[in-house]
């Protein structure tokens, strides 16, 4: 019988020579056929994986996480990349209401409390979404943080499978990508935004070099919560 661990590794194995689009091709086609999701922010690099995806197939349901808490900017960026890309099936999701006014009904608690917004808005909103899936695919680098260095291609959280197919790309792949592709960029990135989630947790870069750096600044947190491992109840 196979477990989790040998899928893991065997799909690991399988990819270690494979480039992003072959990796999702067949992850799509033949390790999770209908039951994949993509994760979205559509964020600074989102439009990378984006693309990617819709050449293999635009139908596939892409998850946006509207925290309530996003720049402008970035939710007319989505409908704009959705358009330009394709995409056929981008699900908006978010809190809910009265979880919103149980325990943030002034909107701070990013400002006291950081761990528990990303639960609250973030953490919780997308594992309901989830339910339906037994894959999400994601747009996490290793370059990215101390966290992710050691990521592979394709993970179990605990209660998901989780693929990676960029986890081997350097910024200079993600910006010739892109310059190939001519795919457009968000509009935040030329003001100095290189990472961008929540408007009161995302600040600008001044070291290009750490594009992470400017997403809770000053605080030793470095991830929002949905990429720590899960244990399944």
């Amino acid at each position: 019988m196979t477990t989790v661990d040998d899928r893991v590794r065997g799909l690991n194995a399988l990819y270690q020579d494979r480039d992003a689009a072959e990796i999702i091709a067949h992850a799509v086609t033949e390790a999770f056929p209908g039951q994949i999701a993509f994760v979205s922010s559509f964020g600074a690099e989102s439009a990378v994986l984006l693309s990617l995806m819709a050449s293999v197939d635009p139908s596939i349901p892409v998850l946006f996480l509207d925290t309530h808490k996003l720049f402008g900017e970035t939710v007319r960026y989505r409908s704009r990349l959705q358009h330009h890309l394709g995409l056929e099936d981008v699900r908006v999701i978010g809190p809910r209401k009265a979880d919103l006014e149980l325990d943030d009904p002034q909107g701070t608690l990013s400002m006291h409390d950081p761990d528990q917004c990303c639960r609250l808005r973030k953490t919780e909103p997308l594992e309901r979404a989830l339910k339906g899936f037994d894959c999400w695919a994601t747009g996490r680098k290793r370059h990215q943080t101390g966290f992710r260095q050691d990521m592979e291609i394709v993970e179990f959280d605990g209660v998901k499978y989780k693929l990676n197919p960029l986890a081997r790309w350097t910024r200079k792949d993600i910006a010739d990508y892109s310059a190939t592709h001519k795919l457009p960029p968000h509009p935040l990135v030329r003001q100095g935004y290189f990472s961008i989630g929540c408007m009161p947790c995302t600040s600008k870069v001044v070291d290009e070099d750490d594009a992470r750096s400017g997403r809770w600044a000053g605080q030793a947190k470095t991830e929002c919560g949905i990429h720590t491992p899960k244990v399944k109840s």
